[in-house]
């Protein structure tokens, strides 16, 4: 357990910003009903409301722009590559432009490729952006005690967390181990495989052993357990979560609002 309460997750630590007072959970929960709104509906228009809303409270979020671009690097990859599937293999419609076998650039795919990448942007971005400064322990003790998740699932699942960081430190002096030991200047298939064989063997062992300390120290009884931390809600996490609808309706407001409404589902 002493190795547990060493390692540490890559968390952007907080600052004064107002976001960073709030609940865990709140964070996690003030992304979902956009990204139910944005889900149900299929067009440039309201993924680029929720962007520009999301541009106007960017200064509250408490973010520099070095840490927002590095953080958020991976969704401004994912989305023009999304975009680019629906370009080849959209629905076509209109004049087309391109074609080959199968894929195919229409006004119809150039629409929804946009749409498509614009709506992946407004779905990751804030969802990155609220819980990036969230730690692991004050979203254990949120989930077991404001959303009365199991705690034996909670804490599990809060010791895989902070596991991470120590296996991708042992990962590193395995492969400097079989670098001393010259077994690992070649062959880069066969180097990955049995470097990933014994660490599952190693992380197996790890996992045995931090459930039978787990279950000695009475992690997984069945009495109702205390928290060293209280976690509550207040009015700062009412406030961010009001913002959190406030802007998923005026997502759907403007893009009913311009003609742009496009329901997937109907």
């Amino acid at each position: 357990m002493s190795a547990l309460a060493d390692t540490q997750i890559s968390v952007v630590k907080p600052t004064s910003a107002a976001v960073h007072r709030t609940n865990a959970v709140t964070r996690l929960m003030v992304p979902v009903p956009l990204t139910l709104v944005l889900l149900m509906t299929l067009d440039w228009v309201s993924a680029a409301t929720a962007l520009l809303a999301l541009a106007l409270l960017m200064p509250f979020a408490g973010l520099s722009a070095k840490q927002f671009w590095l953080r958020t690097l991976p969704v401004w990859i994912a989305a023009p590559l999304s975009g680019v599937t629906m370009l080849l293999y959209g629905r076509p419609d209109g004049t087309v432009y391109w074609e080959f076998g199968l894929a195919q650039i229409s006004d119809g795919s150039i629409a929804i490729a946009i749409a498509t990448m614009l709506r992946v942007l407004a779905i990751a971005l804030p969802a990155v952006v609220l819980f990036i400064t969230v730690d692991p322990t004050d979203l254990a003790d949120g989930l077991a005690q404001i959303l009365r998740l199991p705690a034996r699932f909670v804490l599990g699942a809060l010791a895989g967390i902070r596991m991470i960081g120590l296996f991708l430190d042992d990962w590193r002096a395995l492969e400097l181990a079989r670098r001393a030991r010259g077994v690992a200047d070649t062959g880069r298939i066969r180097r990955f495989a049995g470097m990933a064989l014994a660490m599952l063997v190693l992380s197996i062992r790890r996992g045995s052993k931090l459930a039978t300390a787990m279950e000695a120290r009475g992690f997984g009884g069945d009495i109702p357990r205390t928290w060293a931390r209280e976690s509550r809600l207040g009015w700062a996490d009412a406030i961010l979560f009001a913002i959190g609808i406030l802007v998923s309706i005026a997502v759907v407001w403007t893009s009913v609002a311009t003609g742009h409404w496009n329901f997937i589902f109907a």
